[in-house]
């Protein structure tokens, strides 16, 4: 799955690259063709990370699936390619519970891993779009449907959350360093996907759209390496405080076996803990897309 992914990002960047050597249409698909659209998009948002139902890369729980809100502007700047820039916040979240017990050795590791998680993401994206169909005339003789692939960067904020033993008291999970990593708050990654935009009427359009997104970071869950431990982690057996961050970091990074005296136990430190893979997450929706008039001159006839 993981070279699929990778063979799709290439194919995508290489269409890219083909459709933005279109210098020699310039001269037919003057500046008077071109024109710029802003639009909105409503989103459902999905993460693919070491916090999934299965270890299957492409595995996720539905229940799991958060909002994910976007605006963008776009110019076409040929006949089969245009620039958009975007801004979008959405949710990813998951929890072991949907898939651990003590049956099977997966689902017994998720069940002492007893990991969960939330994470708001903030985008900013800048993408290639190459139309399948191609469009040499003026916005009002675009074709009425047009399915498409785009590829390009983003940049993003994340804050992964999680609750103590799945309370309702949210913690920032970057500052335990559960895993002794210091991660940054923010990543960049790769946008590729594809969609289908559908002409309403003469200044509207509605658009049908998935993008992956490949990022460069395992922690957008704080899941990645190798237990910590509670020694490094300060923590004893007697902390009490409810307000102590540590304390909360006990409970989300506990092992629910017991010793030999009942005692709840961390797994030592260097146990594994995630796959060391990065995390994907991915963004499905509609958007309504606004054509602003630009000015088509009619021919002059002396």
């Amino acid at each position: 799955m993981t070279k699929f992914f990778t063979y799709s990002t290439g194919l995508l960047a290489g269409l890219a690259l083909l459709g933005s050597t279109q210098h020699a249409d310039a001269q037919q698909f003057s500046k008077r063709k071109q024109y710029t659209t802003i639009g909105i998009s409503l989103n459902a948002m999905n993460y693919f990370g070491d916090v999934n139902p299965a270890k299957n890369f492409a595995s996720f729980h539905p229940g799991d699936t958060r909002p994910n809100i976007g605006l963008n502007i776009t110019h076409r700047f040929f006949p089969r390619v245009s620039g958009r820039f975007a801004l979008a916040a959405g949710r990813v979240a998951a929890n072991d519970d949907n898939a651990g017990n003590s049956v099977g050795t997966d689902a017994y590791f998720r069940n002492n891993r007893n990991m969960n998680f939330r994470n708001n993401i903030y985008e900013a994206s800048a993408v290639v779009i190459v139309d399948l169909i191609e469009n040499r005339n003026n916005y009002l003789k675009r074709p009425d449907f047009v399915p498409y692939l785009f590829v390009g960067v983003a940049g993003f904020h994340h804050n992964p959350q999680g609750t103590r033993d799945g309370g309702n008291t949210w913690i920032d999970l970057q500052p335990l360093k559960t895993e002794g990593v210091d991660y940054s708050l923010f990543q960049f990654s790769i946008p590729f996907g594809g969609g289908v935009r559908y002409r309403i009427n003469r200044n509207l359009d509605a658009a049908l759209e998935i993008g992956f997104r490949k990022t460069f970071t395992g922690y957008l869950d704080d899941v990645s390496g190798n237990y910590q431990g509670r020694d490094a982690l300060g923590i004893t057996p007697t902390t009490t405080s409810l307000n102590d961050a540590q304390y909360f970091g006990y409970g989300i990074t506990k092992d629910h076996r017991k010793d030999v005296n009942g005692v709840e136990t961390f797994d030592s430190a260097g146990q594994k803990r995630g796959q060391g893979k990065s995390d994907w997450y991915v963004v499905t929706g509609i958007s309504l897309n606004y054509i602003l008039n630009p000015k088509i001159k009619n021919p002059k006839f002396r």
